[in-house]
Parts: C-alpha cells; sequence; structure tokens
C-alpha cells in the first residue's frame, strides 16, 4: 500500500499490522490494555448508542466498546488497512452490528447527524494538520446534535519531563506530526469546530488523554 503520508507513522498494514497490538503493550509496559478499558469505560456508552470510529484499525477499541452497547446500538468502524480491516471482522464476524469499512477519514464521507458518538483513537497525532481539520469536520458532521465526540490520544506534555521509557519509545517511533500535535491547544482547536463543554480524562501521568466534547443541542 502506498503511504498517503509518507512522513507519518500511523500508516501501517501487512506485518506491521498484525503485530501492532503487541507493539503498544510493549510500550507502555503492559498498561495498553487496562488503560483502553478505562478511556473507554469514561465514554459512558449506552446499549443504544450509535458509535462512528475513525481510524478503526484491528478492532481493538471496538472490542470494549462492543461489551456495552445491545442489540439497537451499533459500531462502524473507518480503516484503510487492508490487514487492520480483516482482523477487525475476524473480531466481529458473528455481530451484525459491529462492522468496519475501507474508507479515508481526513477526506468527506457520507454520514450527517447519524451517530451518538464518535471517537478516533492515536490516529490524529500522526496526520498533517491539515487532514485533521478534515477529519473534525466530518466528526462533527456525522453527530446528531447533542452526540459526543472522543479523542483519544496523547496529551500536553513536555517530552523532556517523561520518563525515560516513555521517552525514548516515543522518540523513536513518533513522527514530526506528533510533536507537532503534543504542542497544540486541542480545547481551542475543538472549539473552533463548533463543539462545546470540551472536558478531558488524564492517563498514564498525562501520557495520553480522553478528550470529550459535545456537538451543540439536546442530550
Amino acid at each position: 500500500m502506498s503511504e498517503l503520508y509518507p512522513d507519518s507513522h500511523i500508516e501501517i498494514d501487512g506485518i506491521a499490522a498484525r503485530y501492532y497490538e503487541t507493539f503498544l503493550n510493549l510500550v507502555t509496559v503492559g498498561k495498553y490494555g487496562r488503560f483502553i478499558d478505562r478511556a473507554i469505560g469514561d465514554m459512558e456508552i449506552e446499549p443504544e448508542d450509535r458509535i462512528l470510529d475513525l481510524g478503526a484499525g484491528s478492532g481493538y477499541n471496538a472490542r470494549f466498546m462492543a461489551e456495552y452497547i445491545g442489540e439497537e446500538g451499533k459500531i462502524l468502524g473507518l480503516d484503510i488497512s487492508k490487514e487492520g480491516i480483516n482482523q477487525f471482522r475476524e473480531k466481529f464476524n458473528d455481530k451484525l452490528n459491529v462492522k468496519v469499512e475501507n474508507m479515508r477519514i481526513d477526506q468527506p464521507l457520507p454520514y450527517e447527524s447519524q451517530f451518538t458518538k464518535v471517537l478516533t483513537s492515536f490516529v490524529i497525532h500522526g496526520l498533517p494538520h491539515s487532514a485533521r481539520e478534515k477529519t473534525l469536520e466530518n466528526a462533527y458532521r456525522a453527530l446528531q446534535r447533542g452526540g459526543r465526540f472522543y479523542l483519544l490520544d496523547y496529551g500536553e506534555f513536555e517530552l523532556s519531563d517523561l520518563p525515560l521509557y516513555m521517552r525514548v519509545p516515543f522518540r523513536i517511533a513518533e513522527c514530526e506530526y506528533a510533536y507537532d500535535y503534543i504542542a497544540r491547544d486541542w480545547k481551542e482547536i475543538l472549539e473552533q469546530f463548533g463543539f462545546e463543554e470540551v472536558e478531558s480524562n488524564q492517563y498514564l501521568g498525562g501520557f495520553t488523554r480522553l478528550m470529550t466534547a459535545k456537538k451543540p443541542g439536546p442530550g
């Protein structure tokens, strides 16, 4: 697969995608699963929620979210990794209300006011800012009034303040877009796109966080 953004480190496929979850668990010293479990719990998912997962990868997060939705709810993941999509479908081949589609999240999407929740997890830090803006536009448009957008990604921190076991993997694995991401005021950015009630929960000592923002309206 030719990369859309050659300077990014988030476009993975093949063997890298197959073992990506193992890699994430290693660089977080075995804490990745527990962290994701906490973050998804903080989304306060209801059984009837309709969730759009932008950059769903192998369905790792969807696996946690699926524990909360009922038969009336649904999860739709979007990704462009062939291997990731295959893994996602293997995880949920017996669940009709959890699906994945091959779509770019930084191009116009055919969804408008259809979802109660939209999540993007550890994706947009690896995109150029113009592509992040397109992704936020898609998220806002896809949400119904009063729906919630969840941005699960790095927090705001100085790289020099991180413990060595986090600082070294970040320097090795991350691209320049990630440095740009952690330097920006994401509360202000989300408000500029029309979101309100922006809040955040921090994890792993502030290394990661879940930002929550509401699309204006009842809910």
